[in-house]
């Protein structure tokens, strides 16, 4: 079954569109990445599947429903989180906030039952954060921390996971720490996973699908025919050149992106990776 299926879908913000006739399907149990340049709509793929954004045309399915109505089935991580070295929450504590997304503050020690406290420990064993789930998250490393919040949006066991850039502050090292551990959820609890990255290549042994999004529009398919010269340069309807550098790295080659549309990120020029 399709955990997520648009269909010549378009979605307008403040009267204008911002990407049209996008057709995308994945299923349950595989690893999605949402790719583009800053500003192509990747995050508002996400919150177009939670039924945040309506769609103002075509026909979107989540879970076998209209998105926004298997919500409860859905974990959800948004874009930069980020703790001050000072925050005294334990990451035990933080995961069992996942368990009751209506309540505000901090459990109170003592007051989750036994299921709970199991269904926690299972969710942070299964990001393999045991070692320091009872220490300050404030004083967790970047990578620490990013594994603690998957097991945040995990903890209710959710069919869908959508991850909007969760690898965008760590380093090299903990972006494949992240990519595999999510690969691992997918196989073994049967999850289907969307995740916004701007650099495909640290992931992209880990992934069954990519969605990329360019030009008002998206594309989607198997990595190995999605990330072509011939696909993008389709898609962007100007000359792009994928190389692949002597590391086995992606190079996207030629990409437009005006500064004033996606911000600061490319500035320094329009070769760069995905």
């Amino acid at each position: 079954m399709s955990a997520v299926r648009f269909d010549q879908a378009q979605v307008r913000l403040g009267g204008r569109p911002v990407w049209s006739d996008v057709s995308l399907s994945l299923d349950e149990g595989r690893f999605a990445a949402v790719l583009g340049s800053n500003g192509a709509g990747k995050s508002t793929l996400l919150r177009a599947i939670l039924g945040l954004l309506p769609l103002s045309a075509g026909a979107a399915q989540v879970l076998g429903a209209p998105p926004g109505v298997r919500n409860a089935d859905i974990g959800y991580l948004p874009q930069r989180h980020s703790f001050d070295a000072a925050a005294r929450i334990r990451g035990v504590d933080l995961v069992r906030l996942g368990l009751d997304g209506s309540r505000w503050g901090v459990p109170l020690p003592g007051k989750a039952n036994a299921s709970t406290r199991a269904r926690v420990r299972e969710a942070i064993e299964l990001v393999g954060a045991s070692a320091y789930a009872e220490r300050p998250i404030g004083r967790l490393s970047g990578g620490e921390q990013q594994r603690l919040l998957i097991a945040q949006a995990l903890v209710r066991r959710p069919r869908l996971l959508l991850l909007d850039e969760p690898l965008d502050s760590l380093d090299l090292p903990n972006q494949v720490a992240v990519a595999s551990l999510v690969q691992r959820i997918c196989s073994h609890e049967g999850v289907a996973v969307m995740l916004v990255a701007h650099d495909v290549n640290p992931i992209l042994p880990y992934l069954d699908r990519v969605v990329y999004f360019a030009g008002g529009t998206a594309i989607e398919g198997a990595p190995g025919d999605v990330i072509t010269s011939e696909t993008l340069s389709a898609l962007y309807a100007a000359p792009i050149e994928v190389l692949e550098t002597s590391d086995g790295r992606l190079v996207v080659v030629g990409t437009p992106e005006p500064p004033a549309i996606h911000g600061d990120r490319h500035a320094h020029g329009h070769s760069h990776a995905h």
